[in-house]
């Protein structure tokens, strides 16, 4: 096997893990490709050894999983045209098929595939922790977008001009002119409408 297959960067690796079931998992035949073996020989070793493989560790795809993976992953085309379901395995089981192929190529690289479980772990977990306090601040957002609504509705009313206050209605004054001024102004009245006229 030459060296450049041997030291495969652990970013090939990931590309390679699919989350499938609620877990982080390896399909066959991108770990045998991964081990240096065909999917047949790595299929064999696991039906001899399939009590070193409980569900946990190994299951097989349904035919929808197949269709969906085979879909969403290019280098995984042509599963398309294989009558077999292709099995996925978790870390535990990669690292134990890693452990019965027994081929120095499987034994490196299983280092590589550990590797790259525990950093996509590390990342889900950083995922959870961040998702996990988006939660925290949109409770508390939440909580202060009630207590502002409330401070609005008791600001808004003070921000009206204020009502304005009833006039005082006013209703004419009659003012009866003492008698000795009544004459005196009939005349002056008539004097002024002699000038004016």
């Amino acid at each position: 096997m030459d060296t450049k297959r041997r030291l495969m960067p652990l970013q090939r690796v990931e590309k390679t893990i699919l989350f499938i079931r609620g877990q982080n998992v390896i399909l066959d035949a991108d770990l045998a490709r991964l081990y240096g073996v065909t999917t047949k020989r790595l299929s064999e070793q696991v039906k001899r050894n399939h009590e070193r493989f409980p569900e946990d560790f190994m299951f097989r795809l349904t035919t929808k999983e197949k269709t969906e993976v085979v879909a969403n992953c290019d280098h995984l085309s042509s599963l398309k045209y294989s009558p077999a379901l292709p099995h996925a395995c978790a870390e535990h089981g990669a690292l134990m098929a890693a452990n019965i192929l027994k081929s120095k190529t499987a034994v490196s690289m299983s280092i590589y595939v550990v590797r790259a479980f525990i950093r996509m772990r590390e990342e889900l977990t950083s995922r959870c922790d961040l998702e996990e306090r988006l939660d925290q601040i949109e409770k508390v957002l939440l909580v202060h977008d009630t207590e502002l609504k409330d401070l609005i509705e008791k600001i808004r009313p003070l921000l009206l001009p204020p009502p304005e206050k009833p006039r005082k209605k006013i209703y004419p004054v009659e003012f009866k002119l003492a008698p000795w001024l009544t004459e005196g102004c009939r005349n002056q009245m008539i004097m002024q409408e002699a000038i004016s006229g």
